[in-house]
């Protein structure tokens, strides 16, 4: 098989593609044409992407097969163009849980006493221990967390160690886990704004989230309160945020912008960079998280590549126009199959899902074909006669 790495990427992972018989193409930063034409020459199987665009053009480019996204996040993949392709996506979630909650909580240290800002003065050779003495301390606060994934769970033991209260909204988040994992359980994201002397923003993107925390959001927010996103810029409304920070003092950290340039160095115009502590898109960005994500990568490929299964495929249908599932218990003889899928397909019925499980001794089937339409009558009876290794068939509605 071969793979087309089109970030940077661990040598641990590329190591592990070869041991797993791959062979690899390693072109870190190359993007747009470029990258639609290394697919053209190159014609892997696979491709993985970081921070990297794939767009419609690329996915055409090739004959590829997977696309796997070395991390969590994978907005910055035409998944909808992947899937009309019938080309997988993968990712590989909760491999930077930990490296994110610690850049997170270390913004957090940041807003509360003004780190940043210590060192600037420092190295401008001024001291001013009167200005930098003003903190306000985390003990007894209260961290608001929008999302409650994995990375969110991260926060909630940081944040109890600190000795903070933890308010959360998620949309997974029960009574029951809730007083599991000692958070205080609120019903909206401006509930959580409402209560929180700091708010930490853990979401996915996606088309709830999209622009999920806007004027309402920071309207209900206390004057002064700290604000930190290190999941996705999207999810926030910049000029919302940019408001807040101007008319209620709001102290905003963030590691994800709305105009963040695409590679990983390059000019940074986003007018906000003035008024927050900013890092660099870097949440993810440690050597324990990239050499887990890494690993996780090679395992997809390599799955892949011996089964045909794809782990973590995010473009999967959830469900199918399928309304019956046919299902035909036979012996396991060549043709039986084939007999069927012919009957079905001269009816003008769609195969949405199917799968054959074969019994111990491999003498006898089951296989459950799910089908867009239900056949004609006297169609089974048909088929069931035509092939006397058939021993049973029968209809399951769906709905």
């Amino acid at each position: 098989m071969r793979v087309l790495i089109a970030d940077k990427f661990e040598p641990s992972g590329q190591d592990g593609l070869k041991a797993a018989g791959c062979e690899i193409s390693y072109q870190p930063g190359i993007k747009d044409e470029a990258l639609a034409k290394a697919i053209c020459d190159f014609r892997p199987e696979a491709l993985v992407v970081r921070s990297t665009a794939v767009t419609e053009p690329i996915l055409a480019a090739g004959a590829l097969k997977l696309v796997v996204r070395a991390g969590a996040g994978y907005n910055t993949i035409d998944v909808a163009a992947a899937s009309r392709r019938g080309i997988y996506v993968s990712n590989c979630p909760g491999k930077n849980s930990i490296a994110v909650a610690e850049l997170a909580f270390g913004l957090i240290l940041s807003l509360d006493r003004r780190i940043p800002d210590n060192v600037a003065a420092l190295r401008q050779g001024q001291w001013n221990k009167a200005e930098f003495s003003k903190a306000r301390g985390l003990f007894g606060r209260t961290l608001g967390l929008i999302g409650l994934g994995q990375i969110g769970r991260e926060m909630v033991s940081r944040a109890l160690a600190f000795g903070m209260k933890v308010a959360a909204w998620s949309r997974s988040l029960t009574p029951e886990l809730a007083e599991e994992l000692g958070v205080e359980d609120k019903a909206t994201a401006a509930e959580v704004a409402a209560a929180s002397d700091i708010v930490s923003v853990h979401l996915a993107l996606n088309s709830q989230t999209r622009g999920l925390l806007g004027a309402t959001f920071f309207e209900a927010m206390p004057q002064g309160a700290g604000f930190v996103n290190t999941a996705r810029a999207e999810v926030v409304d910049q000029e919302a945020l940019e408001r807040a920070i101007r008319d209620k003092g709001i102290r905003a950290a963030l590691d994800v912008y709305a105009k963040e340039p695409s590679g990983g160095t390059g000019e940074f115009a986003d007018p906000i960079g003035k008024e927050v502590y900013g890092t660099h898109h870097i949440g993810a960005s440690t050597e324990q998280a990239q050499e887990a994500i890494a690993a996780e990568t090679v395992r997809i490929i390599r799955t892949f590549k011996e089964t045909g299964n794809v782990p973590n495929a995010v473009n999967l249908a959830k469900s199918t126009p399928a309304t019956v599932a046919l299902v035909v218990r036979h012996l396991d003889r060549p043709g039986v199959l084939a007999g069927v899928l012919d009957a079905i397909s001269g009816a003008r019925i769609n195969v949405q899902e199917m799968e054959n499980v074969i019994f111990e001794g491999a003498e006898a089937a089951v296989a459950r074909i799910h089908l867009e339409s239900e056949p004609p009558a006297g169609l089974l009876e048909q088929v069931r006669a035509a092939n006397a290794d058939i021993l049973d068939i029968s209809l399951i509605r769906l709905r």
